[in-house]
């Protein structure tokens, strides 16, 4: 089986001439099926650029990067907005629509299949915030849940169109000790069941049980023998 995230070679900057900034300096990672990556460093070290990259989220700009079975490096941004759909992401502000119920910002993720009535998406939008404990909060609205709760509909959001891959950037990091353990085991266990892998960007040292890998970055390269071993198998 092929990889989902094959990334071979990736530098990026920001800005031009002498106000060029390198980001990401010759980044090698595979991410194998149904696997958990936790990417970790300090703040600057190019880990949310390397997620925005391997998410089709902005162009690439020099080395291979294979998402999906599709190639990024030089794709249009017509193809990039394709291979979003089929990915879901999780991000520390949630980026839930405050007039919109639980319910309804999950099934907003369903849009794009045309085979499925109004109905049909809040009902699978349900079943789903059921998996995630969240069955006596279908119908509130995101300033009437707690963070640890919102979060809980952001992962169902991320799930509900059965995606290929999950990116998250720091999923825990306004959550409480018990709240983003609870997410994180959450999501853990959601994806396993369906084989879908994860990368998740973290500062926090108290989910790194839940990986199956934990790859460190400094100054925009992968860092440390454990490393660079992984990053190869």
């Amino acid at each position: 089986m092929d990889s989902p995230v094959e990334l071979r070679g990736i530098t990026f900057a920001y800005g031009e001439g002498e106000l060029r900034k390198a980001v990401l300096r010759d980044v090698d990672l595979t991410v194998a099926p149904g696997e958990i990556v936790l990417l970790t460093g300090p703040s600057g070290s190019g880990k949310t650029t390397l997620l925005t990259l391997i998410g089709a989220l902005r162009a690439m700009q020099e080395g291979s990067a294979r998402v999906l079975g599709q190639e990024l490096n030089g794709a249009n941004e017509a193809t990039r907005v394709r291979l979003r759909r089929n990915i879901g992401f999780i991000f520390q502000s949630h980026n839930l629509l405050g007039f919109l119920t639980a319910r309804q910002n999950v099934a907003m993720a369903l849009e794009q299949d045309a085979a499925l009535a109004e109905r049909q998406r809040l009902d699978r939008a349900a079943a789903l915030l059921g998996q995630v404990g969240l069955s006596e909060h279908l119908d509130k609205l995101p300033a009437q849940l707690s963070g640890g709760q919102r979060q809980r509909v952001s992962v169902a959001r991320a799930l509900a169109a059965e995606p290929g891959l999950v990116l998250a950037d720091e999923p825990t990091a306004a959550l409480d000790k018990a709240s983003g353990h609870e997410v994180v085991m959450l999501l853990r266990d959601l994806a396993k069941s369906r084989g879908v892998p994860i990368l998740l960007v973290t500062h926090d040292p108290r989910i790194l049980d839940i990986a199956d890998r934990v790859v460190a970055m400094e100054d925009g390269r992968i860092v440390g023998a454990s490393a660079e071993r992984n990053a190869a198998r």
